[in-house]
């Protein structure tokens, strides 16, 4: 299934159920193609990239708000705002797939969680919360943020699929799964930091 093949759905959204909804931001893997650098400890507009991406969350409709380290895991951990949950993942190495593992079995009680990246610094708070509400609103699940029709990131999932993240493996996280869940939608949010995250030294400049 492409991405094509995922309905759109846009604001506003009508919540029509309560759901205790989690945030899960991955910070543990080895910045391989930013170099030697940590780009997760790299600077944008003065802040950490990882500082500035978590606080996202924080700013949001979500609680806890989860990071999972890995690589480097004491100097990412130093960098991030007060208020997260810090849990690590001693298999980092082994692709973003474990850190989902790790990220998901620390909210069991969440109805719902918004899993992010901890190299995306340029999302919106209040595009994690549309991802919330649009869930909250039975608009589909999993529910991937996307700007002008393409799929990006954060992505929420509902606890149905809890089980299946603890299952995934390799550097693909819950692709599969979005890409086909038989209600699987995208949520258009008008934020261009969605598809923007920082992979090279060089994505800090475009």
């Amino acid at each position: 299934m492409t991405d094509v093949d995922l309905p759109v759905r846009s604001p506003p959204f009508d919540p029509t159920r309560e759901a205790h909804v989690a945030g899960v931001v991955l910070a543990a893997g080895t910045s391989s193609r930013y170099g030697d650098a940590n780009k997760l400890l790299a600077r944008v507009d003065g802040e950490r990239i990882v500082a500035r991406s978590v606080q996202t969350y924080l700013d949001a409709a979500v609680d806890p708000v989860v990071v999972v380290v890995g690589h480097e895991a004491e100097r990412v951990r130093a960098a991030l705002p007060e208020g997260v949950r810090v849990v690590h993942n001693p298999d980092y190495a082994d692709g973003q797939a474990s850190s989902v593992r790790t990220g998901i079995g620390a909210v069991p009680d969440a109805d719902a969680a918004v899993v992010g990246l901890g190299d995306m610094p340029f999302v919106r708070p209040d595009t994690a919360s549309l991802l919330v509400r649009a869930y909250r609103a039975g608009a589909g699940d999993p529910l991937a943020a996307a700007f002008d029709g393409q799929r990006g990131n954060p992505v929420c999932f509902g606890r149905q699929w809890f089980d299946a993240l603890r299952d995934v493996d390799g550097d693909t996280g819950g692709r599969e799964i979005l890409l086909t869940a038989p209600d699987a939608a995208l949520v258009e949010t008008g934020d261009p930091g969605v598809r923007r995250d920082i992979d090279r030294p060089d994505d800090l400049d475009s």
